[in-house]
């Protein structure tokens, strides 16, 4: 199955409606076609990641950011699961805790980077102090920057400093081998609202919800303007964003895979040489005598 992935890509410096953005496209597959799919990803993708972790010049950040809902936690299941997890992390990163707020906003995500050879994914990431925070101004005051003290001085110029300072890191890492992919699950309202009632009725489900969850969605359009602008400020030729349409969960699934994969064929990797052909002569001499 052949979709066009460059029609979720947000390009530099482009203006966007993410209502121009589909949440429901299935891309051709059914659900039993999109197992096809994701299970030759899976194969693929193992065979990528062991080049990826041999070859050692690169290193992977997989940033996914969503509404809550929208199945990130799923994509991050059945889209890595056959990766070999000595090569592989994941970070969910959480409310900054004390000591994360004595540093500055990067740095708790900055510690958890990956080293060459490595895959990172980051489930939520440093983007949250551009969307939490923006659609809740209060919350700044905790990470008590000089100058800051009260919400009425946090203007847009903040917000456009922090883009550029994210944009600037970004662009440093990718300098320096890191190849970085972000991904903004795209929900719709309806689709969230039969997932939350979901997680209600099913005894098993209740603890993925909590009352949070409802707060965010009384914001929804807060939220709205504020993932748009991160997109349109922080999609970058060095670290692109694309918007995947998420209410198909075997959709975004499938999507994600074949982004990641053709990310690893962009790039020119491969097997170290032995240390030496004669010394791999007499290693087997050695091992067949015995």
């Amino acid at each position: 199955m052949n979709f066009d992935y460059s029609r979720l890509r947000v390009e530099e410096g482009t203006k966007i409606n993410l209502k121009d953005f589909p949440t429901s496209e299935d891309g051709g597959f059914t659900k039993k076609t999109a197992r096809k799919e994701i299970k030759a990803n899976i194969k693929e993708l193992k065979k990528f990641q062991e080049l990826f972790y041999a070859d050692d010049s690169y290193s992977l950040l997989i940033v996914l950011q969503a509404r809550d809902a929208a199945g990130k936690d799923g994509v991050i299941r059945h889209v890595m699961s056959g990766i070999n997890p000595q090569g592989c992390r994941v970070h969910s990163f959480k409310t900054p805790t004390k000591n994360e707020l004595e540093h500055d906003y990067f740095w708790r995500h900055y510690t958890a980077l990956p080293q060459r050879g490595m895959i990172e994914i980051f489930n939520r990431s440093h983007y949250e102090n551009l969307l939490a925070t923006k659609v809740n101004p209060q919350w700044i005051l905790n990470e008590r920057i000089p100058g800051y003290e009260s919400v009425d001085k946090i203007d847009q110029q903040f917000w456009d400093n922090r883009y550029e300072a994210i944009n600037s890191i970004e662009k440093h890492l990718h300098q320096n081998g890191m190849r970085i992919v972000k991904f903004f699950l795209n929900i719709s309202k309806e689709e969230q609202r039969e997932r939350f009632l979901d997680r209600i009725e099913e005894p098993d489900k209740n603890w993925k919800f909590s009352s949070a969850d409802l707060q965010a969605r009384e914001q929804w359009d807060d939220y709205e303007k504020a993932f748009e602008e991160m997109l349109e400020k922080t999609s970058t030729h060095y670290a692109p964003w694309y918007v995947i349409p998420a209410d198909k969960k075997f959709f975004a699934r499938v999507a994600v895979g074949d982004i990641i994969l053709e990310l690893f064929k962009s790039l020119d990797l491969h097997f170290p040489p032995a240390e030496s052909p004669e010394m791999l002569v007499k290693a087997k001499e050695q091992l067949m005598q015995e």
